[in-house]
């Protein structure tokens, strides 16, 4: 069994918690981001793991930085075997990295070292990548640099979303990390210093990158609409002249047909010219409404020109 400090903040991290508690190490202190206003009253609310470990009866810890002296003689006190960080949104600086027995061990959704930093399932499906990878990894002061000690390969499909290999990453990521932790455990684990090339960077989305442009290629554009579904969204102008307003577009297909980019060439899907190529909106979502189906949410509503 493992003292273990548990460091991480959104959804993903929250069945990776549960399934080191399953396997009979001790968490003795979670990190996770402090609470945030959100909704429309923007009342502050605690992140998934923290409210995930409240309810485990876990000690719940939200510190704004671990750069000071007091926070990281805080985290020594832990007296951990390891610290385990799941997209946790601080930095650690190097005594924090330290400061347990067996250091530090993260899990990152790519595979390294393509897709370093924030945003790798966003990144890679945007880019149309065919695989990637969840890892467990030993960190170090880089930006996701450490050497990998376990890692496990998945396919992207041509139409998966990045809300899908989320979920998917989420779970695989949980059992690697249990694996990991008892191989740490057998002193078993090995480590393999990532490759000096093909290096990329996933940084954070921006939210100008999130408007969808149709003078791209269809593959393109399919691309981005679902490297970034659900959230934060693709989004397009439409409507006619006078009238528009912001679609976010979820889901999206690769069509035949061609036209001026922007057009609808086909109201039954619809089908929405690009720069090369067409795409079919399989499901949207206007403002303020629910998502529709492409279909639905042309029965009263002009898409007009995109």
């Amino acid at each position: 069994m493992l003292r273990v400090v548990f460091m991480g903040t959104p959804e993903i991290a929250v069945p990776m918690l549960s399934e080191i508690m399953a396997a009979g190490h001790e968490v003795v202190a979670v990190y996770c981001q402090p609470p945030r206003p959100a909704g429309r009253g923007m009342d502050l609310r605690k992140s998934p793991v923290h409210e995930h470990a409240e309810a485990m009866g876990l000690p719940v810890l939200t510190p704004r930085t671990l750069k000071g002296e007091a926070e990281q003689v805080a985290f020594c006190a832990h007296d951990a075997d390891v610290a385990v960080v799941v997209a946790y949104g601080l930095l650690l600086p190097k005594s924090v990295l330290e400061a347990p027995r067996y250091g530090c061990l993260n899990m990152h959704g790519s595979a390294l070292p393509r897709w370093r930093g924030a945003a790798p399932i966003q990144r890679a499906i945007m880019a149309g990548d065919s695989e990637t990878a969840a890892m467990v990894m030993r960190m170090d002061e880089g930006l996701d640099t450490g050497p990998v000690c376990l890692a496990e390969r998945i396919a992207i499909g041509p139409d998966m979303t990045a809300g899908e290999l989320h979920d998917q990453m989420m779970l695989i990521g949980a059992g690697l990390m249990v694996r990991a932790l008892a191989a740490l455990e057998r002193g078993s684990l090995t480590e393999t210093q990532q490759p000096a090339e093909g290096v990329t960077y996933a940084t954070k989305i921006d939210k100008a990158e999130t408007r969808i442009d149709v003078s791209r290629s269809a593959r393109e554009v399919h691309n981005h609409i679902r490297g970034l579904s659900p959230f934060p969204g693709a989004w397009l102008e439409a409507g006619p002249e006078g009238k528009r307003e912001r679609i976010k577009v979820l889901r999206t297909a690769l069509a035949e047909g061609k036209g001026p980019s922007g057009t609808v060439i086909d109201a039954s899907g619809p089908v929405i010219a690009c720069g090369e190529g067409a795409i079919r909106l399989i499901e949207a979502q206007r403002a303020g409404r629910k998502p529709v189906s492409g279909p639905e949410l042309m029965r009263g509503f002009d898409l007009g020109r995109l």
